[in-house]
C-alpha cells in the first residue's frame, strides 16, 4: 500500500459506526498492516490528524475528528528556509478571490532542524497578548518531511567525509563519516541519507547511499536531478509483466461493443520527435453546413485496470516527467508506444468525442464511444504549416483526402478560437525558448519554440474535447477531477492595477477577465507589452486537479477537465474510466473525499515534474555560461526585489540575478506595487518587462546561481502591424517573441492558466 491507500484506509476504519479509540499500534494491527509497515500507518495518522481529518483523544487514542472544532493557535503549513537560515511557513488552505493563505516568518532560533518543503506544524508567538507585527511563530512538529536523500559534492576536511548539498538548501556541509565511503571520491556527485537534520544547534550528519559519477561527467547532472526529485525511472517488474500480458492478449480486432471507424479519414498531428500519439482528428460537413468533429483518444483504460500493478504504477507516478534529455514516462513504453499509441494504418482502441457545431461553430450536441480507429496520416506541425502556407506543393504528396480535412480543420478552428476569446479566454504574449543539447548532453544553443497554426488548430480541438467531456460528466452528476484555475486575488488583482496605473494605462476594470483581456490587447505592440503580460502572469494562481466545482478562469470555462491525454496523464485516466461507467449505465466508484487526496496527489506530482525540469534546465545553462565569463546578452526583467532584479534571456533563457549594488549610477529605492527599483534620477527606472543587456558576472554550480552585470538598457522593439485576427497576434521582431496561448493544451511548463496544459510526449 502506498501513503495514499493508507490515509484512505485509516480514514474509512476511525469512521465506522462501531469505530471505538485506539492507540495508533492497534490501529495498524486491525487494518492487518504487516508489522514492517506499522512506522508508515503512524505517520499516516500523524499526516490525516494535521489535515483534521481525524484526532487524537485521551491517551493519544486515535479518534474521528470532532466537527465545529474550535479554532487552535497550531496551524500546518509547508516550510521554506532561507539562506540566513530564518524561513516562512506557507498555511494550508485553499485561498480563493476573497481570501488570501497569510505566510508565518520563522526566526532562526525558532526554526528548529526544519528544512525546506516539511510539513510543519506552527505555533504562533505572541507579545503583550497580541500577535507580533506580521505573523510570526515557531515550529512545534515536524509532521512530514519532504524528503530525507539529498544530491551534493562530495570533498574531505580534516580526514573527514563531507557533502555539500546542491543549492541554497544547507549552508554547511553535512558529516558523512570515514574518506571515501562506498568508493566516493573528492568532487563526486553523491546521494545522502540525512541522519540528523543541519539546524542552529547541531550540525548535520548523513550517510552516503550512492555515488552518481564525478561533477561535471556528461549525465550525472541529470541523474542529480532524477535523485534530487526522487524521480523513479524504472517500472517494477509485476508491472512490466502486466504490460507483456496486455500485449499478448490484444491483437487489433474489433470488439462488437466498439463503434468501428476504420473507415473515416483520421489523422494525427505531432511534434516531429514524437513517439506516442494519443489523439487523432476527423472532421466532416454536412450539405446543411453543420459540422461534426471527431476527437479520437488512445483508450489507456482498457489496458490499464484499476488496481492492476500497471495502475499502482500509473497512479504513484501520476505524469510523465520531461526532462531536457530524456522523458520518464508514466506507463511502460509497452503500452505508451505501442499498445495505446495511435499509430497510422493499424487498429488502435480509442474513447472517441463526437461534436457537433452550427455553420457558425455554435457547439449544438455531442455523443461519446468506445471505438477504434485506423489513422491514415501521421502529419508533423511543420508539416502541417507547410501546407496551410503553400497548399498546391503538398496537396499530390499529402493526398486530397487528407488536405480537404486540413482545411476544413482550418476553417473550424479558427471559429472556435474566435468564440473562446469572445467569452473571455486570457491570452499572453511571452518568450519561450527551448535549450538545445549536443550528443553528450551539454546545452548547443537555443531555439523558439513557435506556436504556429497548426498548434492552434490542434489546440483548439482539445479544449473543446476536454470541456465537452467535463459537462457531460457534471450533467451526470457524478465527481470527477476536474482541472480548476481560480480566479486572481483581490490583493494581486489591485497590485496589477496599481501597476498599470504607474505604466500610464488604464487601470479600470482589472477586476474580471473582460477588463484583463482588453488591457493585454491594448499593449499588442506597444512597449509596454512586455511589461504588463509579465505582470498579468505574475497576479494569476496556478491551476490544480480538484472535484470541486471551481471552473477555469484562464479559460473563461465554468466546467473543464484533461481527458485528451491518458498516455500521460493519470488524471485524463480517471475521466476514461468514469466514461466507461457512464456509457455502460453503471455508478462509478469512489468518492468525493477520495479525489480532493488523488487531485492533490496528482497536482504535488506534476508541480514536481515540473520544478525538475526547470532545475535540469537551469544546471545546464550554468555549466554552459561558466565558461562565458564576460559574454553579453539580452534579457528580460522578470523580477524585482530590493535586493535587485531578477532577468531572464530573450535568446537563452538563463535566469540570474542583477544585484542592486552593481547599480552604481544611482541610489535606487524599491516600489513592490509597482514592482520596480526607481532611482533619483528621472528616467532611472526598472521595471517588471523592461528589456535590457547584460553580461555574465558570476556562476555558482554548486549553489545553482547566476549573477549578472547590467551593461545597458534596451530599445523595445518596433512591432509587427495587428494581424486581421487580433487574438491570433505573433510577435516577430529581434528579440525572438513569439504568441502563446494561455490554454494552449499541447505542451506544459508550469500550468498557473497561462502556459499550455497537453504535451506531446517525446519518448
Amino acid at each position: 500500500m502506498d501513503e495514499r491507500e493508507i490515509e484512505r484506509a485509516v480514514v474509512q476504519w476511525v469512521q465506522r459506526p462501531n469505530y471505538r479509540p485506539v492507540k495508533p499500534r492497534v490501529l495498524a494491527q486491525q487494518l492487518k498492516v504487516p508489522k514492517a509497515a506499522w512506522p508508515e500507518v503512524k505517520k499516516a495518522i500523524k499526516r490525516l490528524v494535521a489535515r483534521g481529518e481525524i484526532a487524537y483523544g485521551s491517551n493519544h487514542l486515535v479518534q474521528a475528528a470532532k466537527p465545529d472544532k474550535p479554532p487552535s493557535n497550531r496551524l500546518i503549513g509547508v516550510f521554506r528556509r532561507a539562506e540566513g537560515g530564518f524561513g516562512f511557513v506557507r498555511l494550508r488552505g485553499a485561498a480563493t478571490s476573497e481570501t488570501e493563505v497569510r505566510d508565518v516568518f520563522i526566526p532562526e532560533d525558532k526554526a528548529g532542524d526544519a528544512s525546506t518543503g516539511d510539513v510543519v506544524a506552527v505555533r504562533l508567538l505572541r507579545q503583550g497578548g497580541r500577535p507580533l507585527l506580521g505573523p510570526r511563530g515557531e515550529i512545534v512538529e515536524i509532521i512530514e518531511r519532504q524528503t530525507r536523500r539529498f544530491v551534493g559534492t562530495y570533498f574531505e576536511y580534516r580526514g573527514a567525509g563531507q557533502v555539500q548539498i546542491d543549492g541554497p538548501l544547507f549552508t554547511k556541509p553535512i558529516f558523512v563519516g570515514d574518506p571515501g565511503a562506498r568508493g566516493a571520491q573528492v568532487n563526486d556527485k553523491v546521494v545522502v541519507e540525512m541522519i540528523r537534520f543541519p539546524s542552529q544547534w547541531q550540525r548535520g550528519e548523513g550517510v552516503i547511499v550512492e555515488v552518481l559519477g564525478p561533477r561535471g561527467k556528461p549525465g550525472v547532472d541529470t541523474l542529480s536531478i532524477i535523485r534530487e526529485f526522487n524521480l523513479r525511472e524504472e517500472f517494477d517488474e509485476d508491472a512490466l509483466e502486466n504490460a507483456r500480458q496486455q500485449a499478448a492478449a490484444f491483437d487489433e480486432t474489433i470488439p462488437p461493443d466498439r463503434l468501428d471507424l476504420t473507415a473515416e479519414t483520421t489523422i494525427t498531428i505531432d511534434p516531429e520527435d514524437a513517439r506516442d500519439f494519443d489523439d487523432a482528428i476527423s472532421l466532416v460537413r454536412s450539405e446543411n453546413g453543420n459540422w461534426r468533429l471527431g476527437v479520437h483518444i488512445a483508450d489507456v483504460a482498457h489496458f490499464v485496470r484499476p488496481r492492476s500493478p500497471l495502475d499502482r504504477e500509473a497512479r504513484d507516478r501520476a505524469t510523465s516527467v520531461y526532462l531536457p534529455d530524456r522523458v520518464i514516462p508514466m506507463l511502460p513504453e509497452l503500452i505508451s508506444n505501442g499498445l495505446a499509441s495511435l499509430q497510422p494504418g493499424k487498429i488502435r482502441y480509442t474513447k472517441t468525442v463526437f461534436m457537433d457545431f452550427t455553420p457558425e461553430g455554435l457547439r449544438v450536441g455531442s455523443e461519446l464511444f468506445r471505438s477504434a480507429i485506423r489513422s491514415r496520416k501521421r502529419l508533423t506541425y511543420e508539416q502541417v504549416d507547410a501546407y496551410l502556407q503553400s497548399p498546391g506543393r503538398w496537396r499530390r504528396r499529402l493526398g486530397a483526402e487528407v488536405c480537404d480535412l486540413l482545411d476544413r480543420m482550418r476553417q473550424l478552428a479558427a471559429m472556435l478560437r474566435r468564440r473562446r476569446m469572445a467569452r473571455g479566454a486570457l491570452e499572453l504574449v511571452m518568450p519561450e525558448v527551448k535549450v538545445v543539447l549536443d550528443k553528450q548532453g551539454r546545452v548547443a544553443g537555443a531555439e523558439i519554440r513557435e506556436n504556429t497554426e497548426s498548434h492552434q488548430i490542434i489546440e483548439e480541438f482539445m479544449l473543446a474535447a476536454n470541456e465537452t467531456v467535463a459537462e457531460t460528466l457534471q450533467d451526470w452528476g457524478v465527481p470527477f477531477l476536474r482541472r480548476i484555475h481560480l480566479a486572481p486575488l483581490a490583493r494581486k488583482l489591485r497590485d496589477l492595477a496599481e501597476f498599470v496605473a504607474e505604466l500610464g494605462l488604464p487601470s479600470q476594470d482589472l477586476d474580471g477577465r473582460p477588463g484583463l483581456q482588453r488591457l493585454l490587447r491594448s499593449v499588442v505592440g506597444r512597449p509596454e507589452q512586455h511589461a504588463v503580460n509579465y505582470a498579468v502572469l505574475r497576479s494569476l494562481p496556478r491551476a490544480l486537479y480538484s472535484p470541486e466545482e471551481e471552473g477555469h478562469f484562464a479559460l473563461a470555462s465554468g466546467c473543464y477537465c484533461h481527458f485528451t491525454s491518458p498516455i500521460r496523464r493519470y488524471p485524463d485516466l480517471t475521466i476514461h474510466r468514469l466514461v466507461d461507467a457512464f456509457l455502460a449505465g453503471k455508478k462509478p466508484r469512489g468518492s468525493f473525499d477520495e479525489l480532493v487526496v488523488l487531485g492533490e496527489h496528482c497536482s504535488d506530482r506534476e508541480q514536481r515534474a515540473d520544478a525538475a525540469e526547470r532545475e535540469l534546465t537551469k544546471l545546464k545553462l550554468l555549466a554552459y555560461l561558466s565558461n562565458r565569463i564576460g559574454e553579453e546578452l539580452d534579457a528580460v526583467i522578470t523580477g524585482v526585489e530590493p535586493f535587485g532584479c531578477f532577468v531572464q534571456g530573450v535568446d537563452l533563457p538563463a535566469e540570474g540575478l542583477i544585484h542592486v549594488d552593481s547599480f552604481v549610477d544611482d541610489f535606487y529605492r524599491f516600489d513592490r506595487t509597482t514592482h520596480t527599483l526607481a532611482g533619483r534620477r528621472a528616467g532611472n527606472t526598472f521595471r517588471l518587462g523592461d528589456l535590457v543587456r547584460v553580461a555574465v558576472a558570476r556562476v555558482d554550480l554548486e549553489r545553482r546561481e547566476l549573477d549578472f552585470r547590467l551593461v545597458a538598457r534596451q530599445q523595445h522593439p518596433a512591432s509587427p502591424p495587428a494581424a486581421s485576427n487580433p487574438e491570433a497576434v505573433k510577435i516577430s521582431s529581434s528579440t525572438s517573441k513569439k504568441s502563446r496561448s494561455v490554454n494552449s493544451p499541447r505542451r506544459t511548463r508550469r500550468d498557473n492558466g497561462t502556459r499550455p496544459n497537453h504535451r506531446k510526449s517525446r519518448h
